[in-house]
């Protein structure tokens, strides 16, 4: 059985590939979260590749959707109707492997991104949705509705306006089903972020009401695990 670094590496291979290929794109997220996009999707992610619309599946999104080979490549390697062709079309015109992931293109994305700070607005929503038809529909010993929403987002997403104030409704709310991932890798397009970005992040979640984990090494799986399974028994802030 692959190791999971050989399966991290599989990720990143794929994105630079394709790439490569297109010769466009953004290989840096794929680089940079492949171990966290493995340990997440191999562990945790509540999904069925043969049933992408199943009701209750976990929802995953890439608010830095401009590293979209990130989940074109987990998608092709999970068992979707996403093939090494697709992928080979990346950044075609029509192709399932558009430049940012598109709903309705292709199967497995659960909303468009690209503008910096939507995909978390879109994931902030989605758990607000779990969360009112969990409290209309399941009853005791009956979860029918009962799924997490995972989100990852870098720097830009960070910066933008519309991520702040959902994020502090979040907060407010309670969203304990919802967990996004910062990729802290301290690089943008335009170079190095300390001359445009200081904020303290973890302490600007924390006072939005979040549960914050911060200083975890994403390259390594263990840290990774147990700061998802810290972040899953937190049910009352998102984290």
């Amino acid at each position: 059985m692959p190791s999971r670094k050989q399966l991290a590496n599989a990720i990143r291979v794929l994105s630079m590939d394709a790439v490569q290929k297109a010769k466009s794109g953004h290989p840096g997220a794929p680089m940079g979260m492949a171990d966290i996009a493995e340990v997440l999707w191999n562990d945790f992610l509540k999904h069925n590749p043969t049933d992408a619309k199943w009701v209750d599946r976990d929802r995953f999104v890439l608010s830095n959707g401009h590293g979209s080979m990130l989940i074109y490549s987990l998608l092709h390697l999970s068992g979707y109707s996403l093939s090494i062709e697709d992928l080979k079309q990346f950044r075609q015109l029509h192709s399932k492997t558009p430049g940012h992931p598109e709903y309705g293109y292709t199967e497995g994305v659960e909303t468009t991104t690209g503008p910096l700070g939507a995909g978390i607005s879109n994931a902030v929503g989605m758990a607000i949705a779990e969360k009112t038809l969990a409290a209309q529909f399941n009853r005791e010993g009956h979860n029918v509705v009962d799924h997490n929403t995972y989100c990852f987002l870098g720097d830009g997403c960070m910066m933008e306006g519309i991520s702040h104030e959902a994020c502090s409704l979040a907060g407010t709310l309670g969203l304990g089903k919802l967990i996004a991932f910062w990729d802290d890798n301290g690089i943008s397009i335009d170079g190095h972020v300390e001359g445009w970005f200081t904020d303290d992040t973890p302490k600007r979640f924390e006072s939005y009401g979040w549960h914050v984990i911060a200083d975890v090494d994403g390259h390594d799986p263990e840290a990774i695990k147990a700061a998802i399974e810290a972040a899953q028994a937190e049910t009352s802030k998102p984290t």
